[in-house]
């Protein structure tokens, strides 16, 4: 068991220093260069570096002592340490890359002249470094930790959404301050929350894309109800229940199938009620979070 432990955490941080490098590399690589601004604490951080006040990663540390003690009061000691583990590796790796990309070594910054491209850029490699974080039971730290707080009270909103809310002050703050003689503030702004609304939406789908599936109700035009779940239960591998349903037109009682399967195995499923039943009438919906065999854990920790 010890062993098992042991290795659970190994492989958390291996995910965790993954999701840090992408972030990182969306910084060095694409928002400072082109003179973007970033959300969170990294986002002050690279504001006060353009303004000639220490780097970036420097920043994040300094900011983040005071965090890290108010997430220890209300997030506890195993969400902190694995935090400032995440925090102090972002940063390093920030300043990795900032020496490895810039004049004083291979010196092929920036990587493209075209904003647009910048900010999509660094909002894809920012959302799925922070989402591997994320699922890796990890932040880094600053205004993280902060959304992990107001995520406890206010459980009906998403991670995300409640990130894109805090980070869209810090983002204008940004645009207005940094310096650029390339573009006016008014368009670094723009640039700055695409960058922010693509981290969000990439972000959201690391975080939470794993989770879904589709929730299908059958109502059968004809079959045996029985020999079609069968076959779903076989072939599409998930379970399926009968509810109890009455046509309103036909005043008539039927089962209807009702059941969750992932979204890669749709097709297959959709194919079974073709086959079975070409007048069978189906409703398919989108579940985000399902909790129970083979999806999420009931116990497991909010994301």
């Amino acid at each position: 068991m010890n062993r098992k432990k042991v290795l659970r955490v190994i492989v958390r941080h291996i995910y965790a220093t993954l999701g840090c490098a992408l972030y990182a590399l969306g910084v060095e690589l694409f928002l400072s260069p082109n003179n973007l601004a970033s959300s969170g604490v990294t986002g002050i951080g690279l504001l006060l570096e353009k303004l000639g006040i220490l780097s970036t990663g420097y920043w994040i540390i300094i900011f983040n002592i005071p965090i890290f003690i108010l997430g220890a009061i209300f997030l506890g000691r195993k969400l902190i340490l694995s935090t400032i583990y995440s925090t102090v590796v972002s940063s390093l790796f920030m300043e990795l890359f900032g020496y490895l990309f810039g004049e004083k070594c291979l010196n092929v910054l920036p990587l493209t002249d075209s904003p647009l491209i910048a900010a999509l850029a660094a909002g894809v490699l920012f959302g799925t470094g922070l989402g591997v974080v994320f699922r890796a039971q990890s932040s880094t730290g600053g205004t993280d930790i902060i959304v992990k707080i107001l995520r406890k009270k206010f459980r009906q909103i998403r991670t995300g959404e409640i990130s894109f809310a805090v980070n869209v002050i810090i983002v204008t703050l940004g645009a207005i301050f940094i310096p650029s003689e390339e573009m006016t503030n008014m368009d670094r702004w723009v640039y700055s929350v695409i960058s922010l609304a693509t981290e969000m939406v990439v972000f959201d789908l690391v975080l939470y894309g794993g989770n879904s599936a589709k929730l299908v109700y059958i109502i059968p035009g004809g079959c045996d109800v029985e020999t079609m779940s069968k076959h779903i239960m076989t072939e599409v591998n998930t379970g399926a229940t009968f509810l109890e349903g009455k046509g309103a037109y036909t005043n008539t009682s039927k089962e209807v199938i009702m059941c969750v399967c992932k979204n890669a195995f749709f097709p297959k499923l959709r194919d079974i009620v073709k086959k079975e039943d070409p007048h069978a009438f189906m409703i398919v919906t989108s579940a985000k979070d399902i909790y129970g065999m083979g999806y999420q854990d009931p116990n497991a920790e909010e994301l």
